[in-house]
């Protein structure tokens, strides 16, 4: 084999194909834009290098958007290739690829990213600082998670990709069935994007126990700032569990280790253990934080305090504990036995009390509201009755032995689904929509926004509500096609024209982002939505520096009392301000990874060694750079009658 060959995708296809058109026209319509506008110096300066965490957060949604079209489009292909039965719209190689790079982009990728966008851009501001404890380690790790993401997506066009489904099951995984390089990017690019997650905890950990505002006591916070406390300790024990995986499974497949393999003392069922100590909080990463969003809209649109404050954190605190306590539900199947098996079918059942104590907090928030059916309220609303539908499906799951008809089938795919789209991407549609006036300075169109909505949540409902009924009657998962008398099909077609739904909803939601844009009045009021929290006391959009003069804060609803029962907010006097200044180094140690991570890959070992020496260079380099910063004079900051916001 000679040195091009190894990179070759192995029997390129048609969509293969179409993937190398799409990026190599993206990549040169973004070169051209930049060129023909001389942005390139803006984009360096203000951007890439920014440490600004509400820049940080927009580019992180900005990836985050566009990993939901690049699963999306799996997403319909997989539902095409199944709408009819002996469909050979994909081979089989073709669809293992799509539904493991389905998976991946859309748990990893774009549903972690959306949260981190959020918790970036509103957790400084919901909490009163200035920024996050550590500016540019936040740089670090969003350049970690973008790389990782990229070094996982050129795989479809340099070498092949992972094709041995999103929880990669070893053996299955492994170089006897598994050749290609494929799952050596899906171990390289998981483990790059991991360490931008692992250190996001750290940083926000951190963050929120050292630099709330003067008065602001844990039982004073936001939810959604409780939220996100409880999400990234859940990530500070989860991920370096990944970690751990990841490595031992790039050692079995590059070194010839035998941690999983199934001969020379190794154990397959040691990475599904490994995988789901890991999977199952990671659940929780993205339900917590969704959690905390409907909260801050239900309050707001209700005209209500959120019922049940302290149940809400006890509960959020239980099922963080409680989600590292139900791995084993995710292999019912596998043999480990009744006892283990009713332990943790127990569990898995416990943790659903805690979830619904939110759920009839929020009912009770609700209940003689001043309700406002905004974009955000109505994504809000339609999340509790499908989630709810997901949840006790989940229930049904969790009884081990009923799981032996269940497992393996499209019954467990609806109900995932019907968990994570309502429970996730509902809510990051909501928040987006919430925060987009304090991000930009304009309103998305409610019109607009209103259409995306009834399409997703009914494209949502015809998807997946027919693959419990195929699913009970003995549809596998993950198969590529099937025979015409099994009676599947007009299951798959319905479901089919649902995910056609649900293209349209998220079609509308980038249409109205373009006409916003284009249309909507800037110079609005600070608080378009009368919400509640501290963030909305800053200007719309948020200047550098956040806040004139911090806050103090008396009660869990500061803002709220600061508008309604005039008590001062912003009492300490106006001086210079202490800002981070930009640095170029975590996008070059970024980009270190990427280089580092894509001849591991490959195996190409000189690159390996010599990434690995740049990477601790730059490290080193950081460790004694001299850089204090820079202060924003007096003068510069313009204070309105209150004393500490910008006019």
């Amino acid at each position: 084999m000679n040195f091009f060959d190894r990179f070759a995708v192995p029997n390129p296809s048609i969509t293969i194909y179409a993937s190398m058109i799409a990026i190599a026209l993206t990549v040169i319509a973004i070169i051209a834009g930049l060129t023909y506008f001389k942005k390139w110096q803006y984009v360096w300066s203000e951007w890439l290098t920014t440490v600004d965490h509400k820049r940080i957060g927009i580019m992180y949604l900005i990836s985050a958007l566009i990993m939901l079209f690049r699963g999306g489009a799996d997403a319909i292909m997989m539902r095409a290739q199944t709408a009819v039965p002996d469909n050979t719209l994909l081979g089989a190689k073709e669809y293992n690829e799509i539904f493991t790079t389905h998976g991946v982009v859309m748990i990893i990728f774009m549903a972690m990213a959306f949260i981190m966008a959020l918790m970036n851009f509103a957790i400084p501001l919901q909490i009163g600082a200035r920024d996050v404890a550590f500016p540019r380690l936040n740089a670090l790790s969003y350049w970690l998670y973008f790389f990782g993401a990229m070094l996982f997506n050129i795989s479809f066009v340099i070498g092949g990709s992972p094709d041995s489904g999103w929880s990669s099951y070893f053996p299955l995984a492994g170089t006897d069935f598994s050749q290609s390089v494929g799952t050596n990017y899906y171990m390289l690019a998981l483990q790059i994007s991991g360490l931008g997650t692992l250190l996001t905890g750290i940083n926000f950990i951190t963050t929120i126990l050292k630099m709330r505002a003067p008065g602001m006591t844990l039982m004073k916070m936001p939810m959604f700032v409780w939220s996100a406390l409880v999400t990234n300790f859940i990530i500070v024990f989860a991920f370096p569990v990944l970690t751990v995986a990841l490595a031992m499974g790039t050692m079995d497949r590059l070194f010839g280790t035998n941690f999983f393999t199934t001969e020379n003392g190794g154990m397959d069922m040691l990475w599904a253990n490994l995988f789901w100590v890991w999977g199952h909080p990671e659940v929780y990463i993205l339900i917590l934080p969704a959690f905390g969003i409907y909260s801050e809209i239900i309050s707001t649109f209700a005209r209500r305090n959120l019922y049940g404050y302290k149940s809400m954190v006890i509960s959020m605190v239980a099922i963080s504990l409680l989600s590292f306590l139900v791995w084993v539900h995710h292999f019912f199947t596998m043999g480990q036995g009744a006892l283990v098996n009713s332990i943790f079918s127990v569990t898995t059942m416990v943790i659903a009390v805690p979830t619904g104590i939110k759920i009839f907090n929020w009912l009770f928030t609700l209940r003689k509201g001043k309700i406002e059916f905004t974009v955000p309220m109505l994504y809000t609303l339609g999340f509790i009755p499908i989630f709810t539908i997901g949840g006790v499906t989940g229930v049904m799951l969790a009884m081990a032995s009923a799981d032996y008809q269940y497992h393996n089938t499209m019954f467990l795919v609806a109900h995932f689904h019907l968990v994570i789209i309502p429970g996730v991407v509902f809510a990051m549609i909501a928040g987006l929509t919430y925060w987009w006036p304090k991000m930009f300075g304009f309103m998305l169109n409610e019109r607009i926004g209103k259409w995306a909505f009834w399409f997703i949540a009914i494209g949502v409902c015809v998807t997946f509500f027919p693959m419990f009924i195929s699913g009970l009657n003995g549809q596998a998962r993950r198969m590529y096609t099937y025979s015409e008398s099994t009676g599947f099909g007009i299951w798959n077609m319905i479901s089919f024209v649902g995910a056609l739904g649900l293209l349209v909803g998220f079609i509308l939601i980038v249409y109205n982002i373009y006409y916003s844009t284009r249309y909507s009045p800037r110079n609005i009021p600070g608080d378009p939505w009368d919400a509640r929290s501290l963030e909305w006391a800053t200007p719309t959009p948020v200047p550098e520096y956040n806040f004139a003069v911090i806050p103090h804060v008396d009660s869990s609803e500061a803002f709220w009392d600061y508008k309604k029962k005039g008590y001062q907010l912003f009492r300490d006097p106006v001086q210079s301000i202490h800002m981070p200044n930009n640095s170029g180094l975590p996008i070059i140690i970024g980009a270190g990874f990427f280089v580092w991570g894509f001849a591991f890959v490959f195996g190409i070992w000189p690159v390996v060694i010599l990434s690995t020496l740049f990477i601790f260079g730059c490290l080193a380099y950081r460790s004694l750079e001299k850089d204090h910063g820079h202060y924003i004079p007096v003068s510069d900051i313009e204070i309105d009658e209150q004393g500490g916001s910008v006019q």
